[in-house]
């Protein structure tokens, strides 16, 4: 899963540049045959603006938020994108200059506003938080939303990607920000997680149930409720959660080591001009923390289980077996925060200065922890994990502690398995086969991987001067075996005549299926769906 090609031309600094929205949809090149099954749409959210007039953003999560979709009609396929009219975006393009503070990009006040303005006064009284939506889109009940990780998310129209209304998670349920990576359940009920304030002034993180459609047609976001809440290792001091892990019956949280620091949050934001990223930090001491608790109904379980510092953005899947939790996570070793590698100046820079910031960061590695949960009885100083297919290991330590130690599924240098996808449908939250994932080569995207997690078989689609996105996995609409579907995929090439395709391969070996190729080409994508 190691990548086959070195990129010293220099071509994926394109697909960190501005691009334009779209009037109306355009048609696009398509060879191969279309699966005739995909009748739907392909969504995808990143950055599409990353400066505004002579002011540029700085970090790779700080570009304007433009929504993409690729649709599926009687085998022929049309491409479409807009920008997301979020405050942050309406703002800066009216004003010409960056309005609103965005995670790596410090926005100054207006300096046409004197002194003893109002506008002065509010910029100290707090801070404005970004609406910037350009990390995933996902349904809830019957609409869709476009989201980052704030208390805000962003209501779109999936068929003419207008925008709708902004909505502050903040006024239906107790968080400070909720993740853009939601689990979501067979009847549509959403489950995600973010920090919160907790008993006694004291940080936790809640997760939040929000059920399916409503028969009186309300909206099910009024209906939000917290589930559980986990305690915080250090009470001012949250750890950064992207992300979380659900079986049938559990929910998993990652404690990692790097840290929010609220106090630094709260007071150098008005006063310094920092941004988010000046307000992360590593607490080197601490290790990892995993946390388990019941999903139906919510409820903690107070059993202390730890082990060596990881960075992480992305849980694979998790499942249970045998009284035991197995979860699988792209993890990256060490406590260091790897959006530190992500400003856009190094992922912009020459192939060899881009190798060797890579050098210097955390190492990615796909791995597997397992928690037993039935541990009272067991003794002290043994390997808790007695499944018979896994080397992960669990042994309990004297203060009652369990120190877990991991699986390695998949690890090369500097060669990262991340943006995982499985079978979402069909084997989330159950004992699975395979991941699909984007390769990165030094943080440069540049191939489509699969996983077999029982083996640890692996399978690469790649080509010279490509630089693809996520992989969103569709099923075959009669498929038996669990990697009967299609990979759907954006490839930026652009070298090529036409800078941009939409590919589709077989997700059993990764062969091309058919791709369909634009004029235009298209920047960096993170997340997204697959609309029926």
């Amino acid at each position: 899963m190691v990548s086959r090609f070195e990129h010293p031309a220099g071509s994926y600094k394109k697909i960190f540049e501005t691009c334009e929205e779209l009037a109306e949809p355009l048609p696009t090149t398509v060879t191969g045959r279309i699966p005739s099954f995909l009748k739907g749409s392909l969504l995808r959210l990143g950055p599409g603006l990353f400066e505004v007039g002579d002011e540029p953003f700085y970090h790779l999560f700080d570009g304007q938020a433009l929504m993409h979709k690729f649709d599926f009609k009687n085998g022929q396929v049309t491409y479409y994108r807009k920008f997301v009219r979020t405050d942050a975006y309406v703002r800066a393009i009216t004003e010409k200059r960056v309005v609103i503070t965005e995670f790596g990009t410090f926005a100054y006040p207006d300096p046409c506003k004197n002194i003893f303005s109002s506008r002065f006064f509010s910029y100290f009284k707090g801070v404005e938080v970004t609406d910037n939506c350009l990390v995933n889109v996902y349904p809830i009940g019957e609409d869709f939303y476009a989201v980052t990780e704030t208390n805000y998310i962003t209501k779109v129209n999936t068929d003419t990607l207008e925008t709708l209304k902004k909505v502050d998670m903040c006024n239906f349920v107790n968080i400070n920000g909720i993740t853009a990576h939601p689990h979501i359940e067979q009847d549509g009920t959403v489950y995600n997680i973010g920090n919160c304030m907790g008993k006694g002034a004291t940080l936790a993180y809640n997760i939040v149930r929000i059920p399916p459609t409503q028969k009186d047609k309300s909206d099910p976001i009024e209906k939000s409720k917290v589930v559980v809440q986990f305690p915080s290792a250090e009470r001012f001091k949250p750890s950064y959660v992207h992300s979380f892990g659900m079986s049938e019956n559990y929910f998993v949280f990652v404690e990692t080591p790097v840290k929010i620091n609220l106090l630094k949050f709260l007071s150098a934001w008005s006063i310094r001009g920092s941004n988010y990223m000046d307000c992360f930090e590593s607490n080197e001491s601490q290790g990892t923390i995993f946390h388990v608790a019941k999903k139906d109904p919510g409820e903690y379980i107070d059993l202390k289980f730890k082990g060596a510092p990881i960075g992480m953005f992305h849980h694979i899947n998790t499942y249970e077996d045998q009284g035991f939790i197995v979860f699988d996570l792209c993890s990256w070793k060490g406590f260091e925060f790897v959006y530190n590698y992500l400003w856009l100046a190094n992922l912009r820079a020459n192939w060899e200065e881009v190798k060797k910031a890579a050098m210097m960061a955390p190492q990615p590695e796909v791995r597997r922890y397992v928690i037993p949960l039935d541990v009272h009885k067991e003794e002290q100083g043994k390997n808790l994990v007695s499944l018979p297919y896994t080397t992960a290991t669990a042994v309990m330590h004297a203060d009652g502690m369990i120190w877990l130690e991991p699986e390695v599924l998949f690890s090369g240098p500097r060669q990262a398995f991340e943006f995982p996808q499985i079978n979402y449908q069909k084997y989330g939250g159950k004992n699975y086969s395979y991941a699909y994932g984007l390769g990165l080569n030094h943080f440069i995207p540049d191939r489509i991987c699969k996983l077999n997690v029982r083996t640890k078989e692996t399978w690469v689609w790649q080509e010279p001067e490509s630089y693809p996105s996520e992989p969103l996995f569709v099923q075959t609409p009669d498929g038996v075996d669990e990697d009967d579907g299609v990979l759907l995929t954006i490839v930026a090439a652009p070298g090529s005549q036409r800078p941009a395709y939409m590919l589709i391969l077989n997700a059993k070996d990764l062969s091309e299926i058919a791709r369909a190729e634009v004029e235009c080409s298209i920047p960096v994508t993170f997340h997204g769906m697959y609309k029926q």
